[in-house]
């Protein structure tokens, strides 16, 4: 049995004038994955693997997530093929981890994650916002052997604000 959870980077600032890759978070996305980890961890969920984007905004929620959820950012794994919208990238990246790995957390981008969960999950969604996030299970041993599995839950974050 495989775990893999995306969580999309919170919502981000256009006000600077930077790249892309460089937007940070504005403070709805603080506050929004703030409330998302919180509900996470109520759900006792540890990852055993975590692997980021190397995009800003993704990083900074990859942050406040292990802050959440008392864990080193020293875990983190960076990794450019994480900076993919449509997602064929971060499937390939799934599909090159190591067995090893069980629960698996991933913070990255739209409309990759969606995409991902509608390919993936057995729940069908329109859109992964800002800080949210998904579990998906899979009966697998390898994950180069990823196929269709299981929406375990989303999260997502308007529905925890008060």
């Amino acid at each position: 049995m495989k775990t893999i959870t995306l969580v999309r980077h919170g919502k981000s600032s256009w006000e600077y004038d930077v790249i892309d890759h460089d937007r940070p978070l504005k403070q709805r996305g603080i506050e929004d994955s703030k409330r998302v980890v919180k509900d996470l961890k109520k759900r006792g969920y540890v990852p055993n693997a975590i692997f980021s984007s190397s995009a800003n905004r993704a990083l900074s929620t990859c942050e406040i997530f292990m802050d959440g959820l008392n864990l080193s950012k020293n875990q983190v794994i960076i990794d450019e093929k994480l900076y993919d919208f449509d997602g064929r990238n971060v499937i390939e990246f799934i599909k090159g981890l190591s067995s090893e790995l069980k629960e698996v957390m991933i913070f990255g981008h739209n409309h990759a994650f969606t995409s991902i969960s509608n390919i993936f999950g057995d729940t069908l969604i329109d859109n992964l916002p800002t800080s949210g996030l998904i579990k998906l299970n899979f009966d697998i041993e390898d994950w180069k052997d990823l196929k269709q599995g299981t929406t375990e839950f989303i999260i997502i974050p308007k529905d925890l604000r008060e």
